[in-house]
């Protein structure tokens, strides 16, 4: 009964076997079991079995004793026209007594027995080598195919093996080293007939010490029937990589002598034949071109292949494809949105990043671009083409995961730290150029709320990236922003505004500086006859914008400057990047800067008690003849211990400060702007904070670099002028520059007519002790207050000899009856007007008819004058 068992038992192994030789295998240990579907045979050396299934379901040695050979095996009838592919891992450097053979064919399944017959791929011995050999009974070897030595010489090893015999009995023998089976390569071919049929495919194992246990994979093996090739290769794709340079990627690994034959290829446009042409050392299916001609910029190209051969040796035939070369400009790739401060959060994540959009009409490979700041550069960004009008947003590795639920996201190490308060930043081209670069503000944000974190700013039209602040503006998208996607306020903000210079200073005798409003196209304004300076010097001998903004530029003169000599700049031909040529704003003042002493500059106004919500000022003259530079002042007061105190610096770079001229220091200018008359817009400085001066008492000091006081003023509210009820939004001028600055009498309140303020031009209680007589005029002596546009008003002109007067200016009828108290104590300075519009004190129209118009001047010295003038009110009927 048991041996009858035994018998059927093994009937049915035959029958099992036999059901398997006539099929294709395709195994990957998926199920976790070699000993069935298919049954594999193992030579169980090691007590704990010589194979296991891993965790990754690779077929792994488990063999642990040392100078073993261990094998496994499963039957396989493939013989001829048959194709072998497998997958191997060796994890150490192979040699003489650690190596591989896997037998594509074999006579027994015992494939280490010297009687087994057979065909086999060594990998490894002392050559590290692939190789395929023929063993014949008795055990001898014969290489067949010998392959490239040293291939193998290295502590970990992966590969990918295919060997291909077709009907006509030649073995063609491939490995890929990258393990995927994309970049194969030819170890050689060769023809052998001798073993025409097989039983077994098998892996057998040689191994010495435990250093080499259990560090044999293999997995992914395919044994299937061979179809020859006779398909041509055919082009993927051809990328411009460089301004003479391509990469041709074909669909299949091809051959590398018709590869690298440069008559195999010919380009459009002028390029013509490639000076060089070589496959890639580890993809097979790519050759890079290089052509002795530069491609031309932005225009498309055609490549035509002949003559390259896949391994089979199919050749391509009138294979096309297109191909471009494109050198991004400036502006081409713009930053078009940033966060600088994403909390509190309103619907982003909570990390700083910035935003490209492609505005040219070429794809453009984002790989080796950077971001830069003021504290360094950024580290390469990877290759990432970005398409024509499409976003990409970059930002530092930890942030990706949650930006890229908004949209395509890269990253780059040390991404700057974003400055909440601004700060100017730069994207560079791999090539160094700034394409871009966007000096940003907190006070481009319009909406105080969104001002104070979690929205971003987004720039409103990406066709005129250099306008600034105008160009700019918080996000309306309710997340916050708009990362990935067009903005939210997107729309047209053409620059039709031409560029100005702001100012100019020498940093020596022989170097000016120019600085302008907007960035300047920087081509043009490289050109030295775009530049011209006064007094014998004319055009510069050089001219250099300066990166990353070119808002400014820098001239090398051709002769000397002298010290507080005031020079001219005139700039012609210079036009902003929107194409707009410079116009009026075309010249500016310069010269040799020199030491502020004691009394060169001094304090000549000052509003210590602005209106609600406003802000302190004060205005320093420059009462010597010398070029002074700000940037060697600074502004403070005194402490509680009359120390000097909380000193601000009046600029971090030179600002020239020239005779004569009346500059306001203020941490708001557009306040004092829309309080104010300005009549000189530029002539402010803006301090991130302004020392602290009181409403009612304090010092303001005028310190210089070498610890010197320039100038100090300890005011008093009860220097205003005394019949001045509220103070508040009055400025205090000081009447005589030259006079002294501490003493009251030098001091009067701003006068009404001029707007209770002067900042940034003569005060409206200055004078030098010139008298002139005092009068009242009227004009005209007949007006028409019926709004037709001719004589709507009579104006009441006013001169006095000093300053400190106050006007009352009644209106009485023909009949002596007052009917309109037009001005009541308004002080007045030195000269002004009035304006009576007709109307009575209940503001209405009074009677055709003429009207007395009675001024009382008075001052507090006793001084007094009356005025009588007479006038009519007509009107048409």
């Amino acid at each position: 009964m048991t041996r009858q068992l035994t018998r059927l038992t093994s009937l049915c192994f035959l029958l099992c076997i036999g059901l398997m030789a006539q099929a294709q295998l395709n195994e990957n240990f998926g199920d976790g079991d070699y000993t069935t579907n298919p049954v594999w045979i193992t030579s169980n050396i090691s007590p704990g079995g010589d194979w296991i299934i891993n965790a990754s379901q690779q077929l792994q040695s488990n063999d642990t004793v040392t100078n073993s050979a261990f094998y496994i095996s499963t039957a396989n009838a493939l013989a001829t026209s048959v194709q072998w592919e497998f997958y191997s891992q060796i994890s150490f450097n192979p040699s003489s007594a650690n190596y591989i053979d896997v037998y594509l064919i074999a006579s027994a399944s015992d494939i280490s027995a010297a009687a087994t017959t057979g065909y086999f791929v060594r990998i490894g011995n002392t050559t590290d080598e692939i190789s395929l050999y023929r063993k014949d009974a008795g055990g001898v070897l014969t290489k067949i195919i010998d392959g490239a030595d040293g291939i193998l010489n290295t502590s970990n090893n992966v590969m990918k093996i295919k060997v291909i015999r077709d009907a006509s009995n030649n073995f063609t023998l491939f490995r890929d080293l990258s393990g995927t089976g994309t970049s194969y390569s030819s170890e050689g071919s060769a023809t052998d007939a001798t073993y025409t049929t097989t039983s077994f495919f098998g892996i057998l194992v040689k191994q010495s010490t435990s250093s080499f246990f259990k560090k044999h994979f293999f997995d992914d093996i395919i044994i299937s029937s061979y179809v020859p090739d006779v398909t041509p290769p055919s082009i993927v794709s051809a990328t411009a990589t460089a301004s003479t340079t391509i990469d041709v990627l074909f669909n299949e690994t091809v051959d590398v002598a018709t590869a690298q034959t440069l008559a195999n290829y010919s380009a459009s446009n002028g390029l013509g034949v490639p000076v060089n042409a070589v496959r890639d050392a580890s993809n097979t299916s790519l050759v890079h071109l290089t052509f002795g001609t530069a491609i031309p910029n932005g225009v498309n190209c055609t490549l035509t292949v002949n003559g390259v051969q896949d391994i089979a040796g199919n050749a391509i035939s009138n294979g096309t494809t297109t191909f471009s070369f494109y050198t991004p400009q400036r502006y081409d790739v713009v930053i078009d949105e940033l966060i600088a401060d994403p909390t509190p959060q309103v619907g982003l994540p909570n990390s700083e990043w910035i935003e490209l959009k492609n505005t040219s009409a070429f794809p453009i490979n984002l790989q080796g671009w950077k971001v830069g700041d003021a504290s360094g550069i950024s580290g390469a960004m990877p290759s990432f083409i970005l398409k024509p009008d499409s976003f990409v947003i970059v930002c530092t590795g930890s942030a990706v995961p949650a930006l890229s639920a908004f949209g395509k996201t890269i990253s780059v190490t040390s991404f700057p730290s974003l400055d909440n308060a601004g700060e100017t930043l730069s994207l560079i081209a791999n090539n160094g150029t700034v394409i871009h670069a966007v000096a940003y503000s907190v006070n481009w944000y319009q909406n105080p709320i969104k001002k104070d974190g979690g929205w971003t700013l987004e720039m409103i039209d990406t066709k005129n990236p250099c306008a600034g602040s105008s160009n700019w503006k918080e996000s309306n998208d309710p997340s916050g922003g708009t990362p990935g996607r067009k903005n939210s306020i997107d729309g047209n903000n053409a620059d039709a505004t031409a560029p100005g210079i702001l100012r100019a200073y020498a940093s020596d005798a022989s170097t000016l500086v120019l600085l302008f409003d907007e960035p300047l196209d920087s081509t043009k304004a490289a050109i030295k006859t775009n530049y011209s300076v006064s007094d014998g010097i004319g055009n510069p001998a050089n001219a250099l914008p300066v990166g990353p903004l070119f808002d400014r530029v820098i001239l090398s003169l051709s002769s000397s400057l002298q010290a507080n000599k005031v020079y001219t700049v005139v700039v012609n031909g210079v036009t902003d990047c929107a194409g707009n040529t410079i116009g009026a704003k075309n010249k500016t003042r310069f010269g040799l800067a020199s030491v502020t002493d004691s009394f060169d500059a001094v304090v000549n106004e000052i509003l210590f008690n602005p209106k609600s919500g406003g802000y302190d000022y004060v205005e320093l003259y420059n009462r010597s003849n010398k070029i002074l530079d700000f940037k060697h002042l600074y502004l403070g007061n005194r402490n509680s211990s009359a120390q000097i105190d909380n000193l601000k610096q009046l600029s971090t770079e030179t600002l020239l400060f020239f005779p004569g001229d009346y500059i306001v220091v203020t941490q708001n200018k557009e306040w004092v702007k829309n309080n104010y008359l300005a009549k000189n817009p530029d002539n402010f400085i803006e301090l991130a904070s302004m020392p602290g001066y009181n409403d009612d008492t304090s010092n303001i000091v005028l310190y210089n670099i070498n610890g010197k006081i320039v100038d100090e003023f300890a005011y008093s509210n009860k220097w205003h002028f005394a019949l001045i009820d509220n103070t508040e939004g009055v400025s205090l001028e000081r009447i005589d520059y030259n006079g002294k600055t501490q003493t009251k009498e030098n001091w009067h309140s701003a006068a009404t007519s001029a707007g209770y303020g002067t900042p940034g031009y003569q005060n409206s209680q200055f004078r030098i002790d010139q008298q002139v007589q005092g009068e009242i005029k009227l004009t005209p002596e007949v007006f028409s207050p019926d709004n037709d546009g001719f004589d709507d008003f009579l104006t009441i002109n006013y001169q006095f000899p000093e300053r400190g007067y106050v006007a009352n200016i009644t209106i009485f009828d023909a009949s002596g009856r007052p009917v309109r108290v037009l001005q009541k104590n308004a002080l007045c300075t030195t000269g002004g007007y009035f304006r009576w519009d007709g109307l009575n004190d209940k503001l209405q129209k009074v009677p055709v008819g003429a009207y007395i118009v009675y001024t009382e001047i008075f001052n507090l010295q006793g001084k007094t004058k009356k005025f009588k003038h007479t006038t009519v009110v007509a009107r048409r009927f």
